[in-house]
């Protein structure tokens, strides 16, 4: 499960980085990890405050726009 969640990370890192394609793979993953960071969020304390970095912040907003547009 691990290597799992790693290579969710991987692809979203290899597309933010240029090394790959942004494409349907790396939108499926940042819906596993935006699941993910939700669920430790509702842990609350000291994890209520975890965010995505500004970058895959500016992702989730190209599929925000791909999905509307």
């Amino acid at each position: 499960m691990i290597e799992m969640e790693f290579s969710h990370c991987q692809t979203v890192q290899s597309s933010l980085s240029g090394g790959g394609e942004i494409n349907e793979q790396t939108f499926a993953s940042l819906e596993v990890l935006a699941d993910r960071l939700g669920r430790v969020k509702n842990l609350g304390g000291a994890f209520a405050g975890i965010e995505f970095s500004p970058d895959v912040k500016g992702l989730l907003k190209q599929k925000k726009a791909v999905a509307v547009g």
